[in-house]
């Protein structure tokens, strides 16, 4: 599969679904391609977050873990956070800077089994954020 497979989370509620190539933090505006075969331009001011996922269509049934696994290599100089965005949404992931000081950040899902790959955090979209121990 070419390109990154990304769950968009807009600010607005809505949610995008689609392939991207041009995801970049430097840059406002990346482009997905959808299932259907149209590109839709998504702008990082409006995501609340951008998944890049292994399935668009997730497991429901898989309950995510927030306990780091001992031996985990992803552990090496990483922060286990707590993002809380405005809309109340919480995940847990983990962060090699913290706290951040770009307005995007990268995070990684703590859970091995995730559909999560990484995840793309608009710092604007988060009402608190903080470090849990272990």
């Amino acid at each position: 599969m070419l390109g990154h497979l990304i769950v968009a989370h807009l600010k607005d509620g809505k949610v995008l679904k689609g392939l991207s190539l041009d995801v970049d933090i430097k840059k406002p505006l990346c482009h997905l391609k959808t299932e259907g075969g149209g590109m839709v331009e998504v702008s990082l001011a409006e995501a609340k977050a951008l998944f890049f996922v292994r399935s668009a269509t997730g497991r429901k049934e898989h309950q995510e873990s927030q306990t780091v696994v001992p031996g985990d290599s992803r552990l090496v100089g990483t922060k286990r956070v707590r993002v809380v965005f405005a809309d109340g949404e919480e995940i847990v992931g983990l962060m090699n800077r913290y706290p951040p000081i770009t307005p995007y950040f990268y995070m990684l899902p703590v859970d091995l089994e995730s559909n999560n790959i990484r995840i793309l955090v608009n710092r604007a979209a988060v009402k608190g954020m903080h470090e849990l121990s272990g």
